[in-house]
């Protein structure tokens, strides 16, 4: 595996998680705790997301020829960080009405609609995994957790097997950044209350995404 090669996986593993630092950064500033077996499932949904976007490129790409394979990547990873930039803009927050019982506040119950999915709430707003305001995440809430936060992961994985790029070690990046910048910048948001820099990581997050993107045809 050439360095060029080594420097993509990198570039995407780090691109592809760099929104989960900006959700470990949100869930530190409200003191909401994410036990390491939490991000270590956090993580893992990361490694198989990658891993399953791997291996459907890879098959993908035994039918198209380089260049074509190039710029459906290219388009995956664009169109992944143009949506990653526009959600924080785009969405709409439904305003809180907050109740006191048991000394626990409750959030958002009068707003949310009988029919409102949870799974689809936490992937409109991954900050909102914590359903039962216990402050910390639980092992259902950290699968549904990763499956928001590892879409990106879907989308690196498939960019590297459709060009070629090694699998199992674009998964195995993934995964790993994935439970750094989830499980550190919540300790950082924690330390710091940063609850900007969140935002930014979102932003940068985007920018590589759609740089890393370029860079697949332009190279």
């Amino acid at each position: 595996m050439g360095l060029n090669s080594m420097l993509l996986i990198l570039a995407i593993g780090i691109a592809s998680n760099l929104d989960n630092a900006g959700v470990g950064i949100a869930y530190g500033v409200k003191k909401t705790r994410i036990p390491l077996i939490a991000n270590s499932i956090i993580a893992l949904m990361g490694f198989s997301l990658a891993l399953v976007g791997g291996l459907f490129g890879n098959w993908i790409s035994l039918w198209l020829t380089p260049f074509t394979c190039q710029l459906i990547s290219m388009i995956v990873l664009v169109s992944i960080g143009v949506y990653v930039l526009g959600q924080q803009y785009l969405t709409i927050k439904q305003p809180e009405v907050v109740y006191v019982f048991n000394q626990q506040r409750l959030t958002d119950e009068t707003m949310e609609q009988p029919s409102d999915n949870y799974l689809l709430r936490v992937l409109r707003n991954p900050e909102d995994a914590d359903l039962d305001n216990s402050k910390s995440i639980g092992l259902s809430e950290s699968v549904i957790l990763g499956i928001a936060l590892s879409i990106n992961n879907l989308a690196g994985g498939f960019s590297a097997g459709i060009t070629q790029l090694n699998i199992l070690a674009t998964a195995s990046v993934s995964g790993l950044f994935s439970f750094l910048c989830t499980g550190l910048c919540a300790v950082f948001g924690l330390k710091f209350a940063a609850g900007r820099l969140g935002e930014k990581a979102t932003t940068i997050s985007g920018i590589l995404l759609i740089l890393v993107g370029i860079h697949q045809v332009i190279s």
